[in-house]
């Protein structure tokens, strides 16, 4: 079984529901890092379906440090649990820290949130370690519940026992764009775009025409497509460089030991 069935998946909306009306409408917006943890308790075993004590671990420690969760089902760990106080807004110091608790324990996944929030993440065991995010949703907004629902339902206990973890990251990794780039080359492809072209131009068009076309619409930028904005003068004298902290950082981990 790759997904809930139907009455299954309104239960698990049910049970969204419920865990939204009993924590994130008014009184607890304000809630700090161990009242967010008892909200975590609730979502792990009302919502996902999990076993506290049994299978829902908490403070777990790893090489010195301790995680939040580890769900851990029959001996086999499935995922890490970070746990942020609602208040603040996720960053990439909270990711760092839930992905290097993945990698230390040789963990594949972690779920960072607070409360609101869930952003799950794979983890690529490489050199350095690196992540992919695999969905977030905000249980806080109504009009992603649909969206939450079809993913959440990997990390379910019922569809965790049945590989749910690896049919998400497989439609995770269908939609690369390296692989669906792959395919818009395909015969298929090309061939029903060489019928369309014929058909609308009534002209003969080769493989390699039809490529080299696919190739600029893949490469190009459609500015068209975005939304144009006024350019405003800035007096030469108020432009600062951006300070090293405040840029980018790279996905890559360094795990801490």
């Amino acid at each position: 079984m790759k997904e809930l069935t139907a009455s299954k998946k309104r239960k698990l909306l049910s049970s969204i529901k419920e865990y939204r009306k009993k924590f994130l409408i008014g009184k607890y917006s304000e809630l700090d890092e161990s009242g967010t943890r008892l909200m975590i308790n609730s979502f792990l075993t009302d919502v996902l379906g999990f076993t506290s004590i049994e299978e829902v671990k908490t403070e777990y420690m790893i090489r010195g440090t301790y995680a939040d969760y580890v769900i851990q089902v029959s001996g086999k760990q499935y995922f890490i649990v970070e746990v942020k106080a609602m208040g603040l807004e996720l960053s990439q110091k909270h990711l760092r820290q839930a992905v290097n608790y993945a990698a230390n324990e040789g963990i594949e996944w972690t779920l960072l949130t607070n409360g609101k929030r869930f952003d799950f993440y794979k983890i690529i065991f490489d050199k350095p370690i690196d992540y992919r995010k695999v969905f977030s949703v905000d249980l806080s907004d109504v009009k992603q519940f649909r969206v939450a629902v079809e993913n959440i339902q990997y990390i379910t206990k019922q569809l965790i026992f049945r590989k749910g973890l690896e049919h998400l990251w497989d439609k995770c990794a269908a939609l690369e764009p390296s692989n669906i780039s792959r395919l818009l080359y395909s015969k298929y492809i090309i061939n029903f775009l060489r019928r369309q072209l014929r058909k609308t131009h009534k002209s003969k068009f080769t493989d390699d025409e039809i490529k080299g076309v696919v190739t600029r619409v893949i490469e190009e930028k459609v500015e068209s497509a975005k939304p144009q904005r006024k350019k405003r003068r800035r007096r030469t004298k108020n432009i600062k460089s951006i300070p090293a902290s405040r840029q980018s950082a790279s996905t890559s981990i360094e795990i801490i030991k």
